[in-house]
């Protein structure tokens, strides 16, 4: 019997290959928005990622393009203030949300960029699936939770992604798997497979390459 939630499969060579040399060809800094009225023309698929401060999205993006200094990593929660954009290739944007959860910022600041966060995810129709990034040493929490009910009131596709995979003793991982999928059994837009990464390690990230790769 298959569990609920699987692992996603890793790609065919040819799919991994063709992913890869998106993700190789040109990728750039669009903008950062600080209110909904800053979003770039909604012309072009996107994908966005979100996830508790300093689970390491920023780290991640910069994986999956290979580019180090792209996105900005920082050990301090709650660095990512805006929305940022950036261009995959001519057709589609990768977008960097703000980390939600604790901050270390003023409370009217972390008020305002959660408002940001919400009214993004309630209303981007060209939005294709959120990345909901999970530390995989702490599984979901009820901040995700909030999250992931807001995309299921919105509509919009969600597929969870374990950061931090080379962080986890092997004797953890079926424990803390097993409490994400029981989480993720109440939530009606989440995506039925799940992505486990590492960014320093480089596991899952050709799957994760092909899973964008493959919305339009």
């Amino acid at each position: 019997m298959q569990l609920p939630f699987p692992l996603a499969e890793e790609p065919d060579a040819e799919t991994r290959e063709a992913a890869r040399k998106m993700f190789a060809g040109e990728v750039d800094f669009l903008k950062g928005v600080v209110a909904m009225d800053g979003l770039p023309p909604d012309d072009r698929a996107e994908v966005c990622f979100a996830g508790r401060s300093n689970v390491g999205k920023s780290s991640l993006i910069n994986a999956l393009t290979g580019r180090k200094g792209l996105a900005r990593a920082s050990n301090t929660p709650g660095r990512t203030q805006e929305i940022n954009y950036f261009t995959l290739g001519a057709d589609r944007y990768l977008v960097d949300l703000p980390g939600y959860g604790f901050a270390n910022a003023p409370v009217d600041v972390v008020a305002r960029w959660q408002n940001l966060l919400k009214a993004y995810l309630a209303g981007r129709a060209s939005l294709r699936r959120a990345f909901v990034l999970i530390d995989f040493r702490h599984g979901i929490k009820s901040v995700d939770d909030e999250i992931m009910t807001l995309l299921d009131r919105s509509a919009v596709t969600f597929q969870v992604v374990l950061t931090k995979a080379d962080k986890v003793k092997a004797k953890d991982q079926e424990r803390i798997l097993a409490q994400v999928r029981e989480s993720l059994a109440k939530h009606p837009a989440a995506y039925p497979e799940l992505v486990v990464t590492s960014s320093e390690a480089g596991e899952g990230l050709p799957t994760l390459r092909a899973i964008i790769a493959g919305l339009s």
